[in-house]
């Protein structure tokens, strides 16, 4: 059905930046968000940011002033610009849609991850 690829993850070092990338594909028939989680080991996975297709934001409090969501609803992609990275940002960030897919069909879907690593 739907699938989300995310890019952009790496190794940084303490106070660096990554911009992260992802791409839905597939049958989606509009956007009712996309966003950013995180996950650490032994770590509940968190919400980092969301966005919704009209452009509503949400941020976690430990990531404001510091990381942005963008999307460009017409490519079906959403972007987190991460900035002052810190070690405890370490984790494995997950690419989220949430999508109506079909009359009266709201499906989540999730992408593979991608690995940051920040290094002090």
């Amino acid at each position: 059905q739907v699938q989300l690829v995310e890019s952009g993850g790496g190794l940084v070092q303490a106070g660096g930046s990554l911009r992260l990338s992802c791409v839905a594909s597939g049958r989606i028939f509009s956007i009712n968000s996309m966003g950013w989680y995180r996950q650490a080991p032994g770590k509940q996975r968190e919400l980092v940011a969301t966005i919704t297709g009209r452009g509503t934001l949400t941020y976690a409090d430990f990531v404001k002033g510091r990381f942005t969501i963008s999307r460009d609803n017409a490519k079906n992609m959403v972007y987190l610009q991460m900035n002052s990275l810190q070690p405890e940002d370490t984790a494995a960030y997950y690419c989220n849609g949430d999508f109506i897919i079909g009359i009266g069909t709201i499906r989540t879907y999730w992408g593979q991850g991608t690995q940051v690593t920040v290094s002090s």
